[in-house]
């Protein structure tokens, strides 16, 4: 945000942006926001590659559509992490992504399988499964990737961007009255 600011010891007016402070240095908002959002893109397109590649070397094949919605679950991983200090038990982190993935791929598959009829992926055959889009097996094994993810990017953004390093917390202490 621009604004006109007058000194209060000197006669002259000048602008001024606002800053914020990062990583020990004073930037302005803009560059703040560019630098989380280059962050954000990173972490994407990492995710995204890291999970077709995945999907590559334990199918023999994938989807761009997996490409996309992989990176938008590291995105997540990373968020929700980040947004709850790194304080929360792994148990909720991880319950927390493993509903997210599932809903992602549930909604990816009604487009993609259903609607556009790709038939990227097919799970009527398997036990707890949902319109072949979703099932317990599979979302079992996202939770276990989203507890490597969400700590994963957790790191990353320590070393990479030097931002707060993630605690691995197995359970809370209860709270005596």
């Amino acid at each position: 945000m621009l604004q006109m600011v007058e000194s209060a010891t000197c006669n002259y007016k000048y602008f001024e942006l606002k800053t914020l402070t990062l990583c020990g240095k004073k930037h302005s908002e803009g560059v703040f926001m560019m630098r989380k959002i280059s962050k954000y893109l990173f972490f994407w397109a990492l995710g995204g590659a890291l999970y077709y590649t995945f999907e590559i070397l334990f199918r023999g094949f994938s989807h761009w559509s997996m490409y996309v919605l992989g990176g938008i679950c590291f995105v997540f991983f990373y968020i929700q992490g980040e947004s709850m200090g790194w304080q929360e038990p792994v148990w909720k982190q991880t319950l927390r992504c493993t509903v997210f993935v599932t809903a992602g791929e549930f909604i990816t598959g009604i487009i993609v399988n259903k609607w556009l009829h790709y038939s990227v992926w097919d799970y009527s055959q398997m036990p707890l499964q949902v319109f072949g889009q979703i099932c317990v097996p599979f979302s079992l094994i996202f939770g276990c990737l989203s507890l490597f993810g969400s700590y994963f990017g957790g790191f990353l953004s320590y070393f990479l961007y030097r931002e707060e390093r993630p605690k691995i917390i197995l359970s809370q202490k209860r709270r005596q009255s």
